[in-house]
């Protein structure tokens, strides 16, 4: 509780200058310290005291979605047959022929701790023309910098298949659903995207890969204020602050630092039916150990494969809790969660195939913890299915985070996953079928 309280003085001194580094924000000036003040109150609001409630509600859902379903083979080639949406998300919008038209659906099928988030629902359709990147301040109508700058929710399509290369860090503003569905587009090439102190966004059905840093510069960040940002890290997609977060059917791969960090006291954010491939640090929960505001953290990892050329931090985490369900971990090279600073992890159903290496056998690394710290952490394993030598190495006493462990349902066993992650990451959809 006392790492929790101290994240609401958001703007002591020494908070405020390591937000500024973390963010690459050159000066705090009115907006972005108004920014920052929503964010924290976002953060506050959306933190939910009583987790095992969510996670509960996720596990019955997955449960009654394979109910009356036996297959757990992933198929060898890609899928062609009729929707066979296998997970509660994808059934939630997936079988419907008539997606074009009712795209702003996908907002009813959040799950985890990131179901709020509603994106651009309500909003218009903001179709994105053009490719090009160029201008950073005044953004040209019809490109996807311009799209994520105004004010008022939106829903962003795209006309036709594009590459974005990303001159600068893509910096949105909140209530925005980016819409992949229809068209092949890529995030690639140039630098990636933000989400800073902004709450309600969704990012659905696109790939994000060989991101490079950005020198920064001056980068308008909404309609009516730009500033000067520092360098960007090379993260395929950085939330800094933000709320009521859902990525979703997001293919990522060769970034130059992070394909997804979480820092600054994020919270409830989901991260689904995901595919990660060909990366080294994979996912980054927390900006450092001693920045206790990530105390308020609370992150979905649910449906997403784990793929090939994946070296460790899946996630790596600092405070914070996170429910990591079903998912499928089929390559790493080193190990696939780590954490510091006492963070609470909760892996239900997932499969864990340990590589070959003998030395990387095991799912579970404490960073620079002694024992006698991190066995106090609540780190717990329940249906995993570990094959090939992978073993979990459990801590702390579950009842310190939740009332019993009687209460926690089960959940859909690991021998699930092939199916549950069998339509994992870019989609390709087409009008007037089921996608």
């Amino acid at each position: 509780m006392e790492g929790i309280k101290f994240c609401f003085l958001f703007f002591i001194f020494f908070g405020e200058m390591v937000s500024m580094m973390e963010a690459h924000i050159a000066h705090y000036d009115e907006f972005w310290l108004k920014q920052a003040e929503a964010a924290k109150n976002a953060a506050q609001s959306e933190y939910h005291p009583r987790p095992v409630e969510v996670i509960n509600q996720l596990n019955h859902e997955v449960r009654l979605s394979v109910k009356g379903r036996n297959s757990t083979r992933r198929p060898l080639n890609k899928y062609n047959g009729p929707c066979t949406a296998t997970n509660p998300i994808d059934q939630c919008w997936r079988c419907d022929r008539d997606w074009a038209k009712n795209r702003q659906k996908l907002a009813d099928c959040a799950r985890g701790f990131g179901r709020n988030a509603t994106g651009g629902k309500g909003g218009k359709i903001y179709v994105v023309t053009e490719s090009t990147d160029e201008d950073m301040v005044n953004p040209k109508p019809g490109t996807l910098r311009h799209a994520v700058i105004q004010p008022e929710p939106l829903w962003i399509i795209f006309e036709h298949d594009m590459t974005i290369k990303l001159s600068q860090e893509l910096i949105m503003t909140g209530d925005k659903t980016i819409d992949g569905r229809g068209a092949q587009v890529h995030i690639a090439g140039g630098a990636g995207l933000t989400l800073q102190f902004v709450k309600n966004i969704i990012i659905h059905s696109i790939k994000v890969h060989d991101i490079k840093s950005a020198s920064g510069g001056m980068i308008r960040d909404s309609t009516s204020h730009f500033g000067m940002r520092t360098q960007s890290d090379g993260d395929g997609i950085s939330l800094l602050g933000a709320t009521n977060v859902w990525i979703d059917h997001v293919s990522m791969w060769n970034c130059q630092d992070g394909l997804i960090d979480l820092v600054e006291c994020c919270t409830a954010v989901t991260i689904s039916n995901c595919h990660f491939t060909h990366h080294n640090d994979v996912l980054l929960f927390g900006a450092s150990d001693t920045y206790t505001q990530d105390e308020l953290m609370q992150v979905t990892i649910v449906f997403t494969h784990f793929g090939k050329g994946l070296v460790q931090r899946m996630p790596r985490m600092r405070f914070g809790f996170a429910h990591i369900l079903n998912n499928d971990y089929t390559h790493w090279l080193m190990y696939p969660i780590d954490g510091s600073s006492h963070p609470t992890i909760l892996c239900q159903g997932n499969r864990f195939v340990a590589p070959a290496d003998r030395n990387a056998k095991e799912v579970t690394k404490r960073t620079e913890s002694p024992e006698s710290e991190w066995k106090k952490w609540v780190w717990k394993s329940d249906g995993d299915l570990l094959s090939n030598g992978a073993f979990f190495i459990p801590s702390g006493d579950p009842g310190n985070q939740f009332p019993t462990t009687e209460e926690i349902i089960s959940p859909q066993p690991g021998s699930s996953v092939s199916s549950l992650t069998k339509f994992a990451g870019y989609l390709n959809c087409v009008e007037n079928s089921p996608c």
